[in-house]
């Protein structure tokens, strides 16, 4: 661009919640001059081959002087957007976000929670197997593959598979629903397996003939069969998810009371030790944190994580650990004074 010039961008809202979009932030405000930022309604899309929000950004190729104003259009069209605002450069530096909370006036408007989620737990996302359809089987499927209980471990199916957000267990631990699938868990060697183990290393042996073991992940394994450690997790969120009515919520917390573990599109909350060592003492209280979890404003978790293409929204176990723990920590103050319950 020559100085002085003008640009403008069509490019993917995304940038604007995410961390590897911090360098284009970075550059939009310390070299050039910022004028406009519109983002399109993420339910509307504007290109029909690509699942993606799209946003319009105007720039000057002159270098900033001093603080001054960004406009800031959403939703509508470029001419006539439903809203429009002004937000300082000064404070688009300060937030990480140039969501709508975050840039709705000249100050961060975004009430800032002293205690997160991540001071009560730690989050991880689910298993990758690196080929669902291989690793995780049916009923039906260990019977035909003679597949020992031993080197079986409980899965949750995809959240559209569950209609209840409270899991119960049988008396072996598995969850109690209609879809019950289960991973395989090999950590033998070859060796070990092919005796004592045939029926399953003849199954693993399809895996090599069908290419599962060359695939990324698990060919980025010491074994290609063997999957991550997951402990069950007594809280579970999945990491996206739409608004499909005004009663719908993007995100759901689901109280485990099973041995189930679950795939990567979850994610898995662990009490850290001093939640935990209450609930070793209060068995009723997971399902009062479940209820607080439950409660936690959904502009909140969004805020917290980005949105996509015809209204899908994300969060990474990160970002699920920002979110505002406020209504958890009441609950857990009144149980250390219980003349408060």
């Amino acid at each position: 661009m020559s100085p002085d010039g003008l640009a403008c961008w069509v490019i993917p809202a995304e940038f604007m919640d995410v961390n590897y979009g911090r360098e284009i932030k970075k550059y939009l405000l310390d070299r050039v001059t910022l004028i406009r930022v519109h983002r399109f309604d993420a339910d509307e899309l504007q290109f029909e081959s690509a699942l993606v929000s799209t946003s319009i950004i105007w720039f000057k190729n002159t270098p900033p002087v001093g603080e001054y104003s960004v406009k800031f259009t959403c939703g509508g069209s470029i001419n006539e957007p439903i809203s429009s605002h002004s937000v300082s450069t000064k404070t688009l530096k300060k937030v990480s976000k140039w969501n709508r909370s975050s840039t709705l006036s000249d100050r961060v408007t975004r009430i800032e929670s002293e205690t997160k989620l991540s001071d009560l737990f730690q989050i991880k996302r689910g298993v990758a197997t690196g080929a669902n359809n291989f690793f995780i089987l049916t009923s039906g499927q260990i019977d035909l593959f003679n597949i020992p209980s031993e080197l079986l471990t409980p899965i949750l199916p995809s959240p559209r598979y569950l209609i209840d957000t409270e899991i119960f267990a049988d008396d072996r631990g598995n969850p109690q629903i209609d879809r019950r699938l289960f991973l395989l868990t090999c950590k033998q060697q070859p060796e070990e397996l092919s005796i004592n183990y045939p029926d399953v290393w003849n199954y693993l042996k399809q895996g090599v003939d069908a290419g599962i073991s060359a695939r990324y992940l698990c060919s980025h394994r010491s074994l290609w069969y063997v999957q991550e450690n997951r402990d069950p997790a007594i809280f579970l969120c999945p990491y996206m998810g739409r608004n499909q009515s005004k009663d719908s919520k993007s995100f759901r917390f689901i109280l485990n009371h099973s041995k189930a573990i679950a795939p990567n599109v979850y994610l898995m909350m662990y009490p850290k030790e001093y939640l935990s060592t209450l609930f070793a003492t209060n068995p009723e209280l997971p399902k009062y944190i479940w209820q607080a979890l439950n409660s936690i404003p959904i502009q909140s978790l969004i805020n917290e994580g980005r949105v996509y293409g015809d209204g899908l929204h994300k969060l990474e176990p990160r970002e699920l650990a920002n979110a505002p723990a406020d209504r958890l920590l009441k609950i857990i103050e009144n149980y250390n004074h219980p003349t408060l319950v």
